[in-house]
């Protein structure tokens, strides 16, 4: 079965390190992904993930990213259910990230926050995409190994099928 998720969008509020009772990093946070269609009229929607992060990602995530971080996730869709303090059944749908990257966007250390300009005296130059182009590279391998197993998988079918119907 095929189970991956490539997301990129904001992250909604700055993510917090925890820690598990044997000591493993992790990380939750959302992201708010734009939408690629507008109706006229309309503002832009988002629909908005859940992420969790666990050890050495988790703490890169919470070392590098803030609220209004621009960030590109690779990972898993996995559901669970919880009892809720109040004790009603919750269900949850989250991504469980395996990989994290940068999208472009530079650290403001003055400020504190993510500078999005490019220009002037700054010795960092255009945005670099090669995080994104990365994940979509290892996203195409991982597709045209599917392709593969399913051709190898129909191709044994047919052999199977044609020497049953000779018997």
């Amino acid at each position: 079965m095929l189970n991956r998720v490539i997301l990129m969008g904001r992250i909604t509020a700055d993510p917090e390190l925890k820690t598990t009772n044997t000591g493993v990093s992790v990380t939750s946070f959302s992201i708010a992904v734009d939408r690629n269609y507008v109706k006229q009229g309309e503002e832009r929607k988002a629909d908005f993930f859940n992420i969790v992060c666990w050890r050495s990602t988790a703490e890169f995530v919470c070392r590098y990213f803030g609220k209004g971080s621009l960030i590109a996730v690779e990972g898993q869709l996995q559901s669970r259910q919880f009892q809720a303090k109040d004790g009603s059944n919750r269900y949850v749908v989250e991504v469980v990230a395996d990989n994290v990257s940068f999208t472009g966007e530079r650290r403001d250390n003055n400020a504190g926050g993510y500078n999005q300009s490019y220009g002037g005296n700054q010795s960092y130059g255009a945005p670099s995409y090669g995080g994104i182009r990365n994940l979509l590279r290892r996203h195409l391998r991982l597709i045209r190994a599917v392709q593969t197993l399913i051709f190898r998988i129909c191709r044994w079918m047919m052999i199977y099928h044609f020497n049953f119907n000779l018997i």
